[in-house]
């Protein structure tokens, strides 16, 4: 396991709960929170650096956990010495990391996978069988959002610099909308972007998170605090996403998704604080407007996403690394629609 913030220990407690896996080692900076996890989960094998964990021969897989910027140089190491991946998301800052990192796992025939844990929410689980079993249709207009009034991740750490995390909330938060946004109306190509970003609260000094969680960075803030797509897809539908850390507007922090389709639509809100929300189903009956109202047991995450890495490596296939790399190639189409102020074409 290499990084001890949340992430991390999501994946070393995931790792942790498993029959026959031994979490082996921990790589982390913060010397006091390194050891303290490595305590609980009895761990013997800690160190300061990534590259003194990776000396370690015996090792399998490793889970990278750290600022962004960081991601490619460590699983690019790490698969070129024979280990598989689980990568936590966004994959890389721009598109040409994210095709290097992709590559190496090609090229040393190992996994790569990506912690999109937000697909693997019981809620979300439940409205994709909805959609298989046909219910709406054919979805064709999809909005996804992720909006929070003060939840930037720590004003001034490397989460709020471009150089160290890539962007603001598009690439923090929108990079799931758009994975479980595409993921549940069956995976169709984006063909062009339009969108739009503003920075114009997080750099007048509005809307830091009251608990911080970040550290590092040179203390700017040069990435959004909101941003909106509009993105085509080529199977003819739409798929709105909007997302921000800081906006004047409810204090609930809130995800979540609509579709409509040929025949019914669907809602899911979910309060992030809770972690819990609310599934709504429209759809029309005999003639007569029906509204379902579903209430899928909570859970889903990281536990998911670790033990569906470890079956791709035992099967020898599978991960997320090109899909994730597709979509860093999507957000990064964003931000030069954004910047340009023009839609993009995706070829």
């Amino acid at each position: 396991m290499v990084g001890v913030g949340w992430a991390g220990e999501q994946h070393a407690d995931a790792y942790a709960k498993l029959p026959g896996v031994e979490l082996a080692g921990i790589a982390g900076l913060e010397e006091p929170v390194r050891t303290e996890l490595a305590e609980r989960l009895g761990v013997e094998r800690h160190v300061a650096t990534w590259e003194e964990l990776l000396e370690d021969e015996s090792l399998d897989v490793v889970s990278v956990a750290v600022p962004t910027f960081l991601h490619t140089p460590i699983a690019i190491a790490a698969l070129e010495r024979g280990l598989h991946v689980l990568c936590e998301k966004p994959i890389a800052r721009t598109p040409e990391e994210a095709a290097a990192m992709v590559a190496a796992a090609e090229k040393a025939g190992r996994i790569l996978d990506v912690a999109f844990n937000r697909r693997q929410r019981n809620d979300i689980q439940a409205l994709r069988r909805l959609i298989e079993a046909g219910r709406l249709g054919k979805p064709y207009y999809t909005k996804a959002w992720w909006l929070r009034r003060s939840g930037i991740p720590t004003l001034g750490s490397w989460f709020t610099s471009r150089e160290t995390a890539g962007g603001g909330p598009l690439v923090d938060l929108g990079v799931h909308l758009l994975d479980y946004a595409l993921f549940l109306i069956g995976q169709p190509k984006v063909t062009t972007v339009s969108a739009s970003t503003y920075d114009l609260l997080g750099s007048a000094g509005f809307g830091g998170a009251s608990i911080p969680g970040k550290t590092g960075g040179s203390g700017e803030f040069d990435v959004e605090d909101l941003a909106s797509a509009f993105l085509r897809l080529d199977d003819g539908g739409t798929l709105l996403v909007e997302t921000s850390w800081a906006t004047h507007r409810t204090d609930d922090m809130q995800f979540g998704i609509t579709i409509y389709g040929t025949e019914g639509g669907a809602e899911l809100r979910v309060d992030e604080t809770l972690g819990t929300g609310t599934l709504t189903v429209f759809s029309e009956v005999d003639g007569v407007p029906a509204v379902m109202q579903l209430d899928p047991e909570p859970g889903g995450g990281h536990d998911e996403v670790v033990e569906q890495f470890l079956d791709a490596v035992r099967a020898g296939e599978g991960g997320q690394g090109a899909a994730a790399a597709e979509l860093a190639r999507v957000v990064d189409a964003c931000y030069r629609s954004a910047e340009a102020g023009r839609e993009i074409a995706l070829s």
